[in-house]
């Protein structure tokens, strides 16, 4: 599986606390092997990422993505649970 990245991603993703960033990337590596596993919580998203999914990252941050074909996933936004969904 491929794995790419929005520039809003990405700045998002810089700012981050170095904690996190290293608890993305284990659970991006988790995902490229198995993208369902249950630490991952892998669900679909509805208003306002219509068509996207989610998986968690910790206990609190969650990075949105969608599949642009069966092999290519596309991170687009990580941060909060409140920072993404106002809840």
């Amino acid at each position: 599986m491929k794995i790419g990245y929005d520039r809003t991603f990405e700045k998002k993703y810089a700012k981050l606390p170095q904690k996190v960033r290293e608890q993305f990337k284990k659970r991006r590596d988790l995902f490229i092997l198995d993208s369902h596993h249950p630490l991952l919580y892998n669900h679909a998203l509805h208003e306002p990422y219509p068509g996207c999914r989610c998986i968690s990252v910790t206990g609190d941050y969650r990075a949105i993505f969608y599949h642009v074909s069966d092999s290519i996933v596309r991170f687009i936004n990580i941060g909060t649970h409140h920072e993404l969904f106002g809840t």
